[in-house]
């Protein structure tokens, strides 16, 4: 018997009949909270019970930045983790997580934030794309570091930042090593978005990540991958859930506890669904009573929350927060499903990408099912 969760080609199908998912159209136009910056992937400062940490009235968000290129697909290669805040007055930039030239990677992707019950020491998961030095790769690896996260008045700083620690690597039994030179029209292969559970049942820590099944020929083999900390030290074990044959790209893997369930959230492209299978870009889960599972699709499609039909391509990367709030980031928003030529080019797509934080809507939860709140 498999040690991992499925999701199934079955379950997909049944999104041409689902109802309520659809999210509200965004109108173009919006504007980045940093001046002249992208922004795109984020999370929040959390507790290790999953609490949206508060300060000063106001949510702590890390996201993806860089300045506005010509082309905004070209923001990949140049990112950094950028520490911003949330409250009644909108928006504030608070500067770089890390110096200059701290990270280990050629870039900083993806990953979580978690603060330690004295409200100071913040560690830091992330993803170091490439290596410092070296030139342009698509090489995925793990880090940590642990620093200090000091907020007064609204003013925040991070601090006495620890040597970043790779926590877990790529064993090419289980997982994929992600180290491409070279982007695939398909997309590349993964070992990234390090996000952080503690399991209330036993105290447990575990880190999800998105990767790909080292196991599978199929070129479609997206996995979400697994880590447990034991005696200090991260172990990777089998991955939690696997779609092979349905999707090859689960990303920013999350798990939040609700009303003694847990669900595991993740974000997908239309474009990465196996052929054959018609499917929304959009926020998806699954739901079990247990880490140990089993772990069913919520809704019994796994979707949750997508772009609407008239504008596809609108948002992404959604984040669920332990409240169950939503955030993401605006993507191409205004774009009709057979606009193509509008991203063509990369004058078309600056003209007609976001970069800026979508608003925030709330999840209403009510077992396996769950729904985008009125």
């Amino acid at each position: 018997m498999r040690p991992w969760a499925e999701w199934t080609r079955d379950a997909v199908a049944g999104i041409a009949t689902q109802t309520g998912a659809a999210l509200p159209v965004l109108a173009p136009g919006a504007t980045s909270p940093v001046a002249g910056m992208d922004l795109w992937d984020m999370w929040p400062i959390a507790d290790a019970d999953g609490r949206t940490v508060l300060r000063d009235g106001r949510s702590w968000w890390f996201f993806l930045a860089a300045p506005r290129l010509d082309d905004p697909e070209g923001r990949h290669d140049v990112a950094r983790i950028r520490l911003t805040s949330h409250g009644a007055t909108g928006w504030h930039d608070h500067g770089d997580a890390f110096p200059d030239g701290f990270t280990p990677g050629a870039r900083e992707w993806s990953g979580s934030a978690v603060l330690d019950a004295d409200g100071v020491t913040l560690t830091q998961y992330f993803t170091a794309a490439g290596r410092r030095g070296a030139g342009i790769s698509f090489e995925q690896r793990l880090f940590a570091s642990r620093g200090r996260f000091l907020c007064d008045g609204g003013a925040a700083m991070l601090a006495d930042w620890s040597v970043p620690e790779e926590i877990v690597a790529a064993d090419g039994a289980w997982y994929t090593v992600a180290n491409e030179t070279v982007a695939p029209p398909h997309g590349i292969q993964g070992f990234r978005d390090p996000g952080y559970f503690r399991d209330p049942a036993d105290g447990a820590d575990y880190v999800l990540f998105t990767a790909n099944a080292a196991w599978s020929k199929d070129r479609v083999n997206g996995v979400i991958g697994m880590a447990r900390r034991q005696d200090g030290a991260w172990q990777a074990e089998a991955p939690l859930l696997a779609a092979i044959g349905v999707n090859s790209e689960l990303e920013r893997p999350h798990i939040v506890v609700q009303g003694g369930r847990y669900y595991l959230f993740w974000s997908t492209q239309a474009r990465r669904f196996a052929a054959g299978l018609v499917a929304p870009t959009g926020l998806y889960a699954m739901v079990a009573d247990a880490m140990a599972g089993p772990w069913r699709p919520v809704n019994g499609t796994g979707l949750v929350a997508a772009n609407p039909p008239e504008a596809p391509t609108q948002a992404y990367c959604w984040w669920v927060t332990g409240e169950g709030m939503v955030l993401s980031f605006v993507d191409y928003p205004g774009v009709g499903p057979g606009d193509t030529a509008a991203l063509a080019d990369p004058a078309g797509r600056r003209r007609r990408f976001g970069g800026t934080p979508a608003p925030f809507f709330h999840l209403v939860f009510d077992g396996d099912r769950v729904a985008i709140a009125p």
